[in-house]
């Protein structure tokens, strides 16, 4: 029997019409794609360097989410400007559960600046 993508099992879920919240909650509880979603996480985690501490940080749930913190990683190492070092932090925050919290943050500091 041929092993199914995490794709091929979120399309089952959305085919019995789960969407959204529901989704997620349904993935959380089935067995064989949270096996294969902690599989290619250990994987990516090893191939980009993914230290431990950014995976308890970070959700990190879909590739593309990989791909931001390691670019944002790469970014880091080079000689930024103010400004993109800014942009670099902020869009790491995205990467986090609770994003909201340090765009508000963010949000006010600029508010107050012009006030």
């Amino acid at each position: 029997m041929k092993k199914k993508s995490m794709q091929q099992i979120q399309d089952t879920y959305i085919n019995m019409g789960y969407v959204g919240e529901d989704l997620r909650k349904v993935l959380e509880r089935d067995k064989e794609y949270q096996k294969i979603f902690k599989e290619k996480r250990q994987k990516l985690s090893r191939k980009l360097k993914i230290l431990r501490k950014e995976k308890k940080k970070y959700v990190l749930s879909t590739d593309a989410d990989f791909e931001i913190l390691a670019k944002c990683k790469q970014l880091e190492k080079k000689r930024l400007s103010r400004e993109d070092r800014f942009f670099v932090k902020t869009i790491k925050t995205q990467l986090e559960l609770n994003w909201r919290k340090p765009l508000l943050k963010t949000l006010n500091r600029l508010l107050k600046k012009y006030e």
